[in-house]
């Protein structure tokens, strides 16, 4: 990829290291703010690596009145999702060199209890590029197009856990030290809080 322009995303919980892989190319991340919410792709959930391979870790969610815009969509605190979700993370990556340095700077913005999706995911999104040493303008669409042209990075349905790591990526990603990869090998395409975790400050070189 070239350097420049700008990639546009959809919200993401936690996103996955392409995203950031996307912000470190072209220096800004455009998230799509005026979408209908989407079940079953990253907008409400993220994939680490634990003791028995990736885990899927899910934000339960409900659109007050029927109104699916994304900036709609409530967080259900009804139910332990976040407990569940904390646990897991130091279940997954207590034995990492760097969780300690960053678990409060993270769990901070869960415990904050944002009431919507969006506002998690952007509070979380514009930490880790911060904690990534990304230096990255983040924007947001204002209304929905369904097409841009072709300088633009367009990632929306590109990034999704149903489909394999976009080509683009795939020969870009490099292996580095995971907690589990004894068991199962390098595992590519995780949230970034995996490479945070696991690398520190030399997170940035792997993007």
């Amino acid at each position: 990829m070239t350097s420049g322009g700008y990639a546009v995303v959809t919200t993401a919980y936690f996103p996955p290291v392409e995203y950031f892989m996307a912000a470190a190319a072209t220096g800004h991340l455009l998230i799509e703010d005026s979408e209908s919410y989407v079940k079953q792709s990253y907008r409400n959930r993220c994939r680490i690596y634990a003791c028995d391979g990736i885990l899927s870790l899910t934000v339960p969610v409900s659109a007050p009145d029927g109104d699916r815009g994304i900036r709609s969509v409530r967080i259900d605190y009804s139910k332990p999702w976040l407990q569940q979700h904390e646990r897991a993370l130091v279940s997954a990556y207590r034995t990492s060199a760097f969780f300690e340095y960053y678990q409060d700077d993270i769990f901070a913005i869960l415990d904050s209890r944002p009431r919507t999706l969006f506002e998690l995911n952007t509070a979380l999104t514009v930490r880790m590029l911060e904690l990534l040493g990304l230096r990255c303008r983040v924007s947001f669409i204002g209304e929905y197009l369904q097409e841009y042209g072709p300088d633009v990075l367009d990632l929306r349905d590109a990034i999704h856990p149903k489909k394999t790591v976009p080509e683009m990526f795939r020969n870009r990603f490099k292996s580095y030290y995971q907690v589990f990869s004894e068991k199962f090998g390098f595992i590519p395409g995780l949230s970034a809080l995996d490479l945070l975790f696991n690398e520190g400050p030399n997170a940035l070189s792997f993007l």
